[in-house]
C-alpha cells in the first residue's frame, strides 16, 4: 500500500531570478559572432561553447517549475517511483526529472441511481443517496485503484445496499 508523503519542493519565486539569469548569457551568441568577425577565434569559440552549454542547462532547470492551485495537489514520480505529493499552493520547483500529475482535492458530489433492494424483513424498497466526497490520500487514489472516481461510485453503491438490507 502506497502512503502519501508530503514533498512540496522548493518555493519557486526565490529561484526564478536565479534560473532566469542565464537569459543574459544568450547574449553570448551575438558576442561570439562579433569575436569571430574581429578574428579573435579563441574568444569566439569560448563564448560559443559557454553559450551552448548554458542554454540546455537553463531549459532543463525551467522544466522544474510547476504551479499548485488551491484545492489541488501534484503527485511526483521519479522514473515510475512515487516520490511525494506537493500540496502547498503557488509556484514551486522540484527536480526536472520528476513527473508531476495533477489531482483535484475539491469536494465533489454525485447522486447515486435508484436501487431496488430488499430490507432485512424481505420487503422491497427503492433507495438512492447523495454522496459527498473528496480525495484525502493522493498516493492511494492514483496508485491503489484504476479509476478513483469510479471506485467511489461502486463503493458507495455497495455501502448503500448494505445499509438498506440491515
Amino acid at each position: 500500500m502506497v502512503r502519501e508523503r508530503l514533498r512540496h519542493g522548493i518555493p519557486g519565486l526565490p529561484l526564478l531570478p536565479l534560473v532566469l539569469l542565464p537569459l543574459l548569457d544568450i547574449a553570448l551568441f551575438p558576442a561570439s559572432a562579433v569575436a569571430f568577425e574581429r578574428e579573435d577565434t579563441v574568444t569566439g569559440i569560448a563564448l560559443l561553447v559557454t553559450g551552448l552549454l548554458i542554454v540546455p542547462t537553463w531549459v532543463f532547470l525551467l522544466k522544474g517549475f510547476f504551479m499548485v492551485a488551491p484545492n489541488e495537489a501534484k503527485v511526483m514520480q521519479l522514473f515510475g517511483d512515487y516520490v511525494g505529493t506537493a500540496k502547498t499552493t503557488g509556484l514551486r520547483w522540484a527536480n526536472p526529472f520528476f513527473r508531476k500529475r495533477k489531482i483535484s482535492l475539491r469536494v465533489r458530489n454525485f447522486e447515486s441511481s435508484q436501487l431496488k433492494v430488499n430490507d432485512q424483513d424481505g420487503n422491497p424498497i427503492d433507495i438512492a443517496a447523495v454522496v459527498v466526497w473528496r480525495v484525502v490520500e493522493t498516493a492511494e487514489a492514483l496508485f491503489e485503484v484504476d479509476d478513483y472516481e469510479n471506485y467511489v461510485r461502486v463503493q458507495s453503491e455497495a455501502a448503500l445496499r448494505n445499509a438498506a438490507t440491515s
